[in-house]
């Protein structure tokens, strides 16, 4: 037994004798370094002005449209009008603006009417007066009113089409025509300027019969203090067209149709016969008028 033991032993000895003969002749091999990270790339830096924007809380405004370059709007003409001869006033307005196409304005306006049956006549002596005339008719008309773009022009150049429309009091004044009259020319005949007896007063037909004791018209404001008010309405829709090339610039013409109406008749010119006085004097006085405006936008 003892004897079995020792040869195998000595086997597995002489087996393992190539083994370990190769394992003392291979070299080892070396241990491999841990494998390090690759360096972090880095971002080039951002410039100031590359740098995003820091978001404000709140909504962010937005830019002032081309539009809405403006707030206000004042504007100045002078008017022409088929009921008040060949200039008929003058008027101012001022606007400002609720949105993009929408405008509020007030103005007031004033101009002089004139009756239609109106006659000049010239008188010996080179001046001249109208006919029957007893007073002057003005009238003065704040009113409110809106605007609306209907075309808007460009910047610097092209129409812009505006619609117009208000309403508001008419404020008629009644101030008396004077005319100088020779009182001494009605008894003699003749007219002696020198030495006669010449007064301003309000024409009346009926006093002033003798048409050639009249000289001249009187001094316009002559009868200031004797000016009569007839209330009134009016109503006015027109439209408008701007060419002016600078956007805080205005410049352009309205055109349109106004009525309006009084309490009562409008006592322009005075017959003598108060039968007449209604046949030749109106209450209402439908016009069609052209307005020359200029004036500024802030």
């Amino acid at each position: 037994m003892h004897l079995l033991s020792s040869r195998i032993f000595g086997w597995l000895a002489v087996a393992c004798l190539p083994t370990v003969a190769y394992a003392q002749d291979t070299p080892a091999r070396p241990t491999p370094a841990p494998r390090q990270a690759a360096p972090a790339r880095t971002a080039p830096s951002a410039s100031p002005q590359d740098a995003p924007p820091r978001r404000r809380f709140g909504p962010v405004p937005a830019a002032p449209s081309e539009e809405q370059s403006y707030r206000k709007e004042f504007v100045y003409g002078v008017n022409f009008n088929t009921q008040g001869g060949l200039l008929g006033g003058a008027s101012v307005r001022s606007s400002h603006v609720l949105d993009d196409r929408l405008l509020r304005f007030w103005s007031i306006e004033g101009v002089m009417l004139k009756n239609a049956k109106e006659e000049r006549i010239n008188t010996i002596i080179g001046g001249n007066y109208i006919d029957r005339k007893t007073n002057y008719a003005f009238v003065l008309r704040p009113s409110i009113g809106l605007q609306r773009i209907l075309f808007r022009k460009a910047a610097d150049a092209g129409v812009q089409v505006n619609g117009l429309l208000s309403v508001g009091p008419s404020i008629g004044l009644l101030m008396p025509y004077y005319i100088s009259f020779d009182r001494t020319a009605t008894q003699t005949r003749v007219v002696n300027v020198a030495n006669d007896d010449i007064v301003n007063e309000q024409y009346d037909p009926i006093k002033h019969a003798d048409s050639g004791a009249i000289l001249d018209r009187g001094p316009l404001f002559s009868g200031i203090g004797d000016t009569r008010v007839v209330p009134g309405f009016h109503v006015r829709g027109g439209l408008s067209f701007e060419y002016g090339r600078y956007r805080d610039a205005v410049t352009g013409m309205e055109v349109g149709v106004l009525v309006e109406g009084f309490t009562k008749r409008m006592l322009i010119l005075s017959p003598g016969n108060l039968s007449d006085v209604d046949g030749l004097n109106r209450q209402f006085f439908p016009s069609v008028y052209l307005t020359l405006y200029f004036g500024h936008r802030s």
